[in-house]
């Protein structure tokens, strides 16, 4: 007799010759915890939008996911299992990236054209032709500080520049010379040597969920909300004594405060619940701020999967004003905005002092998140189905919200004067200056090398993140963003526990053998315009290069 209860269906073994065949047709599959997932179904639904899902096709996906996503959903992911591998995954490039994948035809060997030995190259799983600068066999890529590191200086470097063939070969020796120094400063990129700085990653992780280090604290949370009433009464006060200027100052200083408390609701670091935290991020960063926490998701997710990339991380994508790497050069397709970085003659000029324009940039930041925050709303970039599709609409309620108090009820009608509503705007918004340069202090001078799909993701958050040191008492001018290479590793745990966090992370790194990256705020703020800097001479150097070679070839042709 049946005993009434339906026998699990067996998960099929897949081999990596039938993934990649998979992954040719144009299917969208990704490894978690051993299990083969075709998420296609998933990429319209997804919150943080589908570029963060494309980036982690064919690759094991298991720490980004544990990282960026609740339990919950997790566990709703098992619906799109399709099959289960039996040993250690080697990562692919995505096909965003640049990866080329084989079809896979039923009766061929599996093995067919796998490699047994691992290959560390930023290349390897990718079937595409060799790059002379990413695909090196050098030995010196296998060991930990066997790579000579460079000079300091890239003018010192390229001394002899004249012997290279053009500018994209000066090109290629800075980035092959920034590889091999990465290479230098941190662990082995060998599956081995990775594989045990994952365990004790997520050793780690577990022991700080054991801390309680994931749990908000809401005690703070009532201190911060004293702050913001303080903030916002001061600024209807001197906004009622007509001290248009002051009152501009004290909504500047609410709005810079407030974007923490949005970036915790974002990474579901308040109530840990996803329709909750993302009302909270709402009604805050919309109704009272003016900017798209959804534009913010999609594009922060994939900041934290990809960071410092240069031809994927939009975070770090501000041509033609801001350049951090020479790669910028070669006038890169960003994959997420999906258009071209051009570096043409106005690039050429900007950029020659970007690091003059550095901060009176940074005061006009929050104009150019409106122009962001918009384009999202209008073109619905975000999900359109599931949990997330009423999100939009109440995000156009909360600009239509916003406009209306401080466009129509405070600029235009309670502020008389075109020199009172200009000294108001303006202030209010260069007032968040701070945020702005905090956000991007923690990754404009650090690695934007690829290493290659091998390398883990604490890794690679480490060598891209630099945290910043600071007095305990000023935490609250920070918001937390002074520990991002901590956030990195743990996105979703509440920022009021991120300074006890840090020695568990510093011991971290001793015993694996990471640099953490701490500098103090001035100290950090001279690696930012050292490194803006640093680009604009290798930005001069190339100019000569290639106006060497052109008048070498006029020469050759009699003019």
């Amino acid at each position: 007799m049946s005993s009434g209860k339906k026998a699990a269906r067996p998960v099929a073994l897949l081999s990596r010759r039938q993934i990649e065949g998979l992954i040719a047709e144009g299917k969208t599959i990704i490894i978690i915890d051993q299990q083969v997932l075709k998420v296609d179904a998933w990429l319209s639904y997804h919150p943080g939008g589908e570029k963060a899902i494309l980036h982690m096709v064919g690759r094991d996906a298991t720490d980004e996911v544990n990282a960026l996503h609740a339990p919950e959903t997790r566990k709703s992911m098992q619906r799109y299992r399709i099959g289960r591998i039996d040993s250690r995954w080697k990562n692919f490039v995505p096909p965003i990236q640049g990866g080329k994948f084989r079809q896979y035809v039923e009766g061929t060997s599996d093995s067919d054209g796998e490699d047994e030995d691992v290959d560390v190259s930023p290349e390897s799983g990718s079937s595409r032709a060799p790059s002379p600068v990413f695909d090196t066999k050098d030995s010196n890529i296998h060991h930990r500080g066997r790579a000579k590191s460079p000079p300091s200086s890239s003018a010192s470097s390229v001394s002899h520049a004249s012997d290279l063939d053009d500018g994209m070969s000066y090109l290629d020796a800075q980035t092959k010379e920034q590889i091999d120094l990465d290479i230098s400063k941190y662990p082995s990129l060998d599956l081995i040597t990775q594989d045990e700085i994952i365990r004790k990653y997520r050793e780690l992780d577990e022991r700080l969920r054991a801390e309680g280090l994931y749990d908000c604290n809401y005690s703070a949370y009532a201190i911060e909300t004293c702050r913001y009433l303080l903030l916002f009464s001061m600024m209807l006060i001197f906004l009622n004594l007509r001290w248009y200027g002051t009152s501009g100052m004290f909504l500047g200083c609410l709005w810079h405060q407030l974007v923490f408390t949005v970036h915790d609701a974002g990474h579901m670091g308040i109530t840990h619940n996803f329709t909750a935290d993302t009302v909270i991020g709402i009604l805050i960063a919309d109704f009272i701020g003016g900017l798209s926490v959804c534009w913010w998701k999609r594009n922060h997710n994939v900041h934290h999967i990809v960071t410092n990339s240069p031809e994927h991380d939009p975070d770090i994508e501000h041509m033609p004003f801001f350049a951090v790497s020479h790669r910028f050069f070669k006038s890169l397709k960003s994959s997420f905005y999906d258009r071209l970085m051009p570096y043409d003659s106005f690039a050429k000029f900007t950029l020659a002092y970007q690091a003059q324009l550095y901060y009176p940039l940074m005061f006009l930041g929050r104009f150019n998140l409106y122009v962001l925050s918009w384009e999202h709303l209008i073109r619905g970039l975000g999900p359109k189905k599931g949990p997330a599709w009423w999100h939009r609409w109440m995000e156009i309620a909360g600009q239509v919200f916003f406009w209306y108090w401080f466009g129509y009820l405070i600029v235009y009608k309670t502020i008389p004067t075109a020199s009172g509503r200009f000294a108001f705007v303006m202030i209010s918004h260069l007032v968040t200056m701070p945020l702005h340069a905090q956000i991007t202090l923690s990754h404009f001078s650090m690695s934007t090398s690829e290493l290659g799909p091998h390398e883990s993701f604490p890794q690679k958050m480490l060598r891209t993140t630099m945290d910043i040191d600071c007095p305990e008492w000023l935490d609250f001018f920070h918001g937390g963003l002074q520990f991002q290479a901590i956030h990195h590793l743990f996105p979703r745990m509440p920022r009021h526990n991120l300074r006890r966090t840090q020695k568990f992370v510093q011991d971290f790194c001793n015993d694996v053998g990471i640099p953490y990256a701490l500098y103090g705020f001035v100290d950090g703020n001279k690696e930012v315009i050292g490194r803006l800097a640093e680009v604009s001479r290798q930005g001069a150097i190339l100019a000569k290069c290639q106006m060497a070679i052109a008048e070498r070839g006029d020469i050759l042709h009699g003019h």
